[in-house]
């Protein structure tokens, strides 16, 4: 018979209400200070693990907060597997030849590389020989093992039959892709409960959008992935706020997303700072009405480049919007426009033109003190953001769905915006 999938109850495995220990619903671990064991010497066991460069790549830097939590789920699972097969039986499974009966849980913090796990270490009784996980033994191979799995599991994204191959690597028995897909499931459940998470409220938000590629019915499309992080308003500290992965960036999507956020408990932030996306500036005003707008100066400035006809031109053109931007105060900056647009309204003038009705879109934000303006005035921490993800997508390359893109990002999203909520105060309210 087919073993069940790994969410189903046995024997004396926890109840719905009981199951926290398998999914892992304890806060997650400070991994900082965290005990570190040397990695055991390679053997018969460990030298089966593959030592594939994408996987090694995408743990360079680690998913250091969020490995704890999908580390517990692997363990946890993988136990309980090892267990039936113990057993000889699935769950609910009668009139077979077996080797004793399931026997509830015990609670263990298992140290290894990546932090504490609290784990749940499946009991059998009755049987003739005494269980014990081969996963816990010291000097245990299966630290290395996990990682391998959880790093396979984004880089295959939905794709379950190399996580299964490790999985079987780690249990020492056939895993079916059933049980991984389940497994995936409850890592979902994880990430979808972040994202949906409340807010505090937040003094101001800088969103933005970038593309990766997604097949969808065989064809390859652009999946647009907007992010947006904030400041907090009692603590100045930043956080990422959510994600949302779509096919398009209409109008629509924007507004689904901003409005999401704003049900989440941010508040009305006294600024919103991004690029002119398309639909953006109409989900703004219908979302976030009562909050000024600024348009990032970093991308005018590239914007304006599209209209410099003269290559010889392009650097005095950047360097004179410069100037506009530095500007002491909002009244000096429009002036410094003026200037501008008189300069080249003769031998530039499609970029004068468009200096004119586009480059009043990023004063807004000298109505703030100028200690502040620095880091409001652009959405390049937003492009932070986005470069960071990108470490990790480009080792994809092509994503199956638009699910395993948002599982990937997520994971990402969630180690930066613990680093920036337990680090140093981002902007201090004057």
């Amino acid at each position: 018979m087919e073993r069940s999938e790994i969410g189903c109850q046995c024997g004396g495995a926890p109840t719905s209400s009981q199951t926290t220990g398998v999914v892992g619903a304890r806060p997650r671990p400070d991994t900082e200070g965290a005990q570190t064991k040397t990695a055991p010497a390679m053997n018969e066991h460990t030298q089966t693990i593959p030592n594939d460069p994408l996987i090694n790549l995408l743990f360079e830097g680690g998913l250091q907060n969020a490995l704890p939590r999908i580390a517990e789920i692997l363990i946890n699972a993988a136990m309980l597997l090892e267990r039936e097969t113990h057993i000889g039986a699935a769950p609910y499974q009668r009139g077979v030849e077996r080797n004793g009966y399931a026997n509830g849980f015990k609670s263990r913090t298992f140290q290894t590389g990546i932090g504490a796990l609290e784990l749940t270490v499946p009991q059998v009784r009755e049987s003739d020989t005494i269980f014990r996980t081969s996963l816990l033994e010291k000097g245990s191979r299966s630290d290395r093992a996990l990682k391998s799995a959880i790093a396979t599991m984004y880089v295959e994204g939905v794709s379950t039959r190399r996580v299964t191959k490790i999985m079987e690597q780690m249990c020492g028995f056939e895993v079916s892709s059933g049980q991984v897909s389940n497994l995936n499931k409850q890592l979902d459940v994880e990430f979808v409960k972040w994202r949906n998470r409340t807010l505090p409220e937040i003094a101001c938000m800088t969103v933005d959008a970038t593309y990766y590629k997604v097949r969808i019915d065989g064809v390859v499309r652009d999946c647009a992935t907007l992010i947006a992080h904030g400041i907090r308003r009692d603590d100045g500290r930043r956080m990422v706020l959510g994600v949302s992965c779509a096919l398009s960036e209409a109008e629509v999507h924007w507004r689904t997303f901003l409005t999401g956020l704003k049900e989440r408990g941010i508040g009305i932030p006294d600024l919103i700072t991004s690029d002119a996306h398309s639909g953006l500036k109409a989900a703004l005003k219908a979302s976030f009405n009562a909050t000024p707008w600024q348009r990032c100066q970093f991308h005018l400035q590239k914007n304006a480049q599209e209209h410099v006809t003269k290559q010889h031109l392009k650097g005095k053109v950047a360097t004179d919007i410069k100037v506009i931007f530095n500007a002491d105060d909002r009244a000096h900056a429009e002036e410094r426009l003026k200037d501008f647009v008189k300069t080249y309204s003769e031998s530039q003038p499609k970029l004068a033109a468009w200096a004119e009705d586009n480059l009043p879109e990023g004063f807004t934000v000298f109505a703030l003190p100028e200690a502040r303006r620095k880091r409001l005035r652009t959405s390049n921490a937003c492009e932070n953001v986005n470069g960071q993800v990108k470490k990790y997508t480009r080792v994809v390359g092509l994503f199956p769905s638009e699910e395993s893109l948002l599982r990937l990002v997520t994971s990402v999203l969630i180690e930066i915006s613990e680093t920036w909520e337990t680090g140093k105060t981002y902007l201090i309210r004057n």
